[in-house]
């Protein structure tokens, strides 16, 4: 059996720096991971301000998670990458450092902005869902 996870482009749909969906096989477990936060071990918040050194501290922070589980980014299946700003640069900003830091893997994702996420003075959060290989029973 394949256990590869398949990210699925779309010829018929605008061409966008992120698949349209992804496809797990069957026998695989999936992960829900919680939103990773730009949290330091101390459980601060750093980079007060800038929305790209604490993208890439969640990113960080979603690598050490997976790790944990046995997975890695390239496991990843879905994103859905949350931006505490009215304005768009701020997401661009964020979305391309998380997309630079995913590299090739281009997993299905959503953009948005919202007025205030959990922590105070954070200004990303990255939630996830991965899918890794079942154990064998």
């Amino acid at each position: 059996m394949n256990n590869k996870i398949s990210l699925i482009h779309s010829e018929n749909l605008a061409q966008t720096d992120y698949a349209y969906a992804s496809r797990v096989p069957s026998g695989m477990d999936l992960l829900y991971l919680a939103g990773a936060c730009p949290l330091n071990k101390d459980g601060e918040i750093l980079n007060l301000n800038d929305y790209e050194l604490q993208a890439k501290t969640c990113v960080g922070n979603l690598v050490e998670a997976l790790k944990e589980c046995g997975a890695s980014l390239n496991d990843v299946v879905y994103t859905r990458v949350l931006v505490a700003s009215q304005n768009r640069s701020d997401l661009v900003i964020a979305w391309e450092t998380i997309r630079n830091e995913f590299g090739d893997h281009d997993v299905p994702s959503t953009l948005s902005g919202v007025t205030v996420l959990g922590y105070k003075n954070q200004l990303v959060e990255i939630e996830s869902v991965a899918a890794i290989e079942a154990p064998l029973e």
